[in-house]
């Protein structure tokens, strides 16, 4: 899951060598932490916070096929 959110969040800034994506395991669900370069931040959430819902909805419904929990944080 975690190369799923790395790609998506390469292809959307500029420095992708600056991406990273760490899991965390949680009570309920596995939580992953994408981390960008502060001045792609913006890219990477969108206007009105649309990308980042976008890309949290790939998360969720590719990690219906592992019957797995998973949330995305931006940090």
């Amino acid at each position: 899951m975690a190369e799923l959110v790395k790609y998506i969040a390469c292809c959307l800034v500029d420095h992708p060598d600056l991406v990273e994506v760490r899991e965390v395991p949680g009570d309920q669900a596995l939580i992953l932490e994408l981390r960008v370069a502060p001045e792609d931040m913006g890219k990477v959430i969108g206007k009105q916070g649309r990308i980042a819902k976008a890309i949290r909805a790939v998360v969720k419904a590719a990690s219906l096929k592992t019957g797995q929990n998973v949330l995305v944080e931006i940090v």
